[in-house]
């Protein structure tokens, strides 16, 4: 597994718990909306067991409806745990955002 493969593993969570919280949205949108924001290596195959697992722990739930072309489609929305889900993410995110910057920043050559 590449590093940035890593990297994204431990983000992607919040990304898509982040996507969700703007508009309810479904699983093949979120790929196209994670590609416009530059995540282009992430696929619908990684985005779909992320979903599963957070209607499991119940931070988002899913609503069936109607397709304008196909078949019906399961559109995500964030739950009031989703919620604080992806404000301890924000606050996680913020709080080692900057002294990685720091650090990166004076390696610099």
């Amino acid at each position: 597994m590449s590093l940035r493969s890593q990297l994204l593993k431990g983000t992607l969570e919040g990304c898509i718990l982040s996507l969700i919280n703007q508009q309810p949205t479904y699983g093949y949108e979120l790929s196209l909306r994670l590609q416009e924001h530059g995540l282009t290596d992430v696929s619908e195959g990684s985005i779909y067991p992320i979903l599963l697992r957070l209607q499991k722990e119940k931070l988002v739930v899913g609503t069936l409806k109607k397709s304008p072309s196909g078949p019906k489609r399961k559109y995500y929305q964030l739950t009031d745990a989703g919620t604080k889900a992806l404000n301890e993410f924000i606050q996680q995110w913020n709080s080692i955002k900057p002294p990685v910057d720091r650090i990166i920043e004076k390696g610099e050559m």
